[in-house]
């Protein structure tokens, strides 16, 4: 069984930085793609950053290019997503997930992902 649980979200100051990390278990990262997405009310679950060994690429969305960093460790199972340089505009609640079959071009599309863990809420602000 397929199964991710994000967790490290909290309340920053803006410029500052945070790590969440999402524990996951059932699948191989060589094998799916994996990606964290972020959703605030009212607005459609945004892709942050996303990947898949078939194309052994990093995608980021353009506004947090430079300053996230997607990243895994296969021996704990576990995704990582490095925020830095934080600004009130990335407020929301981050998920990771997973699927197996995304193809290339839909990678950040919400609806290309089966397996989503709970997500957690980063919130930023002075």
């Amino acid at each position: 069984e397929v199964q991710l649980q994000a967790s490290g979200g909290g309340l920053v100051q803006p410029g500052g930085s945070l790590r969440l990390s999402c524990t996951t278990s059932g699948f191989d990262f060589d094998e799916y793609a994996i990606g964290w997405f972020r959703q605030t009310p009212g607005k459609e679950r945004e892709g942050v950053s996303c990947l898949t060994s078939r194309d052994g690429r990093t995608y980021y969305a353009d506004s947090v290019k430079g300053r996230f960093t997607f990243s895994s460790d296969n021996a704990k199972n576990t995704l990582y997503l490095q925020m830095n340089s934080l600004q009130p505009e990335d407020t929301a609640v981050y998920y990771c997930t997973a699927s197996l079959g995304v193809i290339l071009s839909n990678l950040r599309a919400p609806s290309s992902y089966n397996y989503w863990g709970q997500g957690t809420l980063v919130t930023v602000s002075s």
